[in-house]
């Protein structure tokens, strides 16, 4: 136990919309009640938003749900979705633009939006209602006693790459909290502890995508603010990858373009960054961006897996909030407003518990019951085998996702999930094209539409003390040598946005891992996709990865 040790009435972990909005609504609700506690929210990025990413086309009715109207009116929301709101299928050489859009896609009352901005300012919220906000603070470590979650600690800081104190030393603080709160966003490395260490898993792997994105600022003309297209097809192969691109117009001649792909690939080169960029040069894409500069790049998983992956999201004294518990509308392309909603129930429970001095797994199973009643499940529990059915490719996936429409959701031939760390084939295995010769003639990249992955991990102004232990950990170096070099060829420096991984080459041809932590974007790719989960993501210290603007 660290020797320095404070104490809250709730501590929520991730400065996200989850977390604040959990932290507004508690505060709320408290302040009707005339009951003081003590809130703190506790975020690793130096400041709230600058590990914020998303999209992002917003829902607002969740919003209007949490706040007063001065304060929704507030929102710094960038567009109305207005004009364009266009589906397309791309092929290599010609697109079509879809009549119809596909179920879930219609983005009418929904706004444009930056959610690092967004998230910024319902701290502002936050704070003016006594909520404490601690930035730039990385958490590694939960608390427990009598086999219950009593709190976190943060990082231990000033320790070099083998574990040795520095004259900077300074040990991580004990947080003790009657209400622990994890909402650190996809993948959450607390989460994923204590998913792992009470048995909380659903009833199938949660299963995630990467999203690439993009902000550029383009000539007048070129995109109207609030015009929103997305793309399906091209360069993606129906049946062997999932995904699609997005491009939203914002305002002061800017736009917002990414490429979300699904991890749950086989071949063991594919490389979304690289597809990204490909995708960027399609005719029907690289209209928007003639005689643009690119502002800011970024990248983030989303855990699309459905209800059936949802975890237990509560046990005595915790909860876990938005993304890290999986509550995301792959149908819709959105989680901001199941994020805050996630939030909201979790504040409601909250208080009843923290009242009664009660905050044992049955009391906090309030939350469960709020969350069924909520919009969370009407909109995840119909579409529970849509991500499923679509491994199935567009024409037959697309069949049954019609049925589920008339079926309440229920499916009898939905293919079985997996995780994705499973399902990439090892380079002997895979029977397809080889990404590189899939796409070759098309990977040298100018710097000007289309970039490197080292040209991007700058865009993204990701930074790192170099001189810590290196927070991505390679589990078993032998096994990773032999089976994820030897027999997968090092798919990490694939499917890493970031060349954080890289496989080295020597004279005598072995070869050899060659890690560039500093480069890491805070994506966690490596968490999901590595095989044999040969990589665990760690936090690094507070402060550090990428310092998004806009994303």
């Amino acid at each position: 136990m660290s020797s320095d040790v404070i104490s809250t009435d709730v501590v929520i972990i991730g400065g996200g919309p989850a977390g604040l909005s959990m932290a507004i609504d508690l505060a709320n609700r408290l302040k009707q009640k005339g009951e003081e506690k003590k809130i703190m929210v506790i975020e690793k990025g130096s400041e709230i938003g600058s590990h914020i990413l998303s999209g992002a086309v917003v829902r607002p009715k969740a919003f209007k749900d949490l706040l007063s109207a001065e304060e929704f009116e507030g929102i710094p929301f960038d567009s109305k979705v207005e004009g364009e709101d266009v589906v397309m299928k791309l092929s290599a050489d010609g697109a079509l633009k879809l009549p119809f859009h596909p179920p879930y896609m219609s983005n009418e009352g929904n706004y444009i939006a930056s959610l690092g901005q967004v998230c910024k300012y319902l701290a502002t919220v936050a704070e003016s209602k006594g909520v404490e906000i601690y930035t730039g603070f990385a958490v590694d470590e939960m608390l427990y006693a009598d086999g219950k979650v009593v709190g976190v600690k943060t990082k231990d800081t000033g320790v070099d790459h083998q574990g040795i104190k520095q004259k900077n030393y300074q040990e991580g603080t004990a947080v003790k909290a009657a209400i622990t709160i994890l909402a650190e966003g996809t993948r959450g490395s607390l989460a994923k502890k204590v998913i792992d260490r009470y048995g909380l898993q659903g009833k199938n792997p949660q299963i995630y995508s990467l999203g690439i994105k993009e902000i550029w600022s383009v000539p007048e003309g070129n995109i109207a603010a609030g015009a929103v297209y997305h793309t399906f097809g091209y360069p993606l192969n129906d049946k062997e990858e999932f995904g699609g691109g997005f491009i939203y117009g914002l305002s002061e001649n800017r736009v917002a373009m990414g490429l979300v792909v699904g991890l749950d690939y086989p071949d063991p080169s594919f490389d979304i960054h690289a597809a990204m960029q490909i995708w960027k040069t399609h005719p029907e894409v690289s209209k928007f961006l003639e005689g643009g500069t690119i502002l800011e790049f970024g990248a983030k998983t989303l855990p699309e897996g459905g209800w059936h992956s949802i975890p237990k999201y509560y046990s005595d004294n915790l909860m876990i909030l938005g993304d890290s518990a999986g509550f995301l509308s792959t149908p819709r392309l959105k989680g901001i407003h199941l994020a805050v909603r996630s939030g909201i129930c979790a504040a409601e429970a909250a208080e009843a518990a923290l009242l009664k001095g009660d905050t044992s797994e049955k009391a906090l199973s309030k939350y469960e019951t709020l969350v069924n009643d909520s919009f969370i499940y009407k909109e995840l529990y119909p579409t529970r085998n849509m991500r499923a059915v679509m491994q199935d490719g567009m024409v037959l996936g697309g069949l049954k996702m019609g049925m589920q429409l008339l079926t309440g959701g229920a499916c009898l031939m939905a293919p079985e999930v997996e995780a994705d760390c499973d399902t990439t084939q090892t380079v002997t295995e895979f029977c397809g094209i080889p990404f590189t010769q899939r796409f070759a003639g098309k990977l040298a990249f100018d710097k000007k539409r289309t970039f490197d992955k080292v040209t991007s991990v700058y865009q993204s102004k990701a930074m790192h003390d170099e001189v810590q232990p290196v927070h991505l950990v390679v589990n078993d170096p032998d096994r990773f040598q032999a089976v994820n070099i030897e027999q997968y060829g090092l798919s990490e420096a694939a499917f890493c946005p970031a060349e954080v991984y890289e496989l080295h080459v020597n004279k005598e041809g072995r070869k050899s891992l060659r890690l560039h932590a500093e480069n890491c974007v805070h994506c966690k790719t490596c968490d999901i996709k590595s095989p044999n989960g040969g990589i665990t993501w760690t936090v690094p210290y507070g402060g550090d990865g990428p310092e998004y603007t806009y994303m």
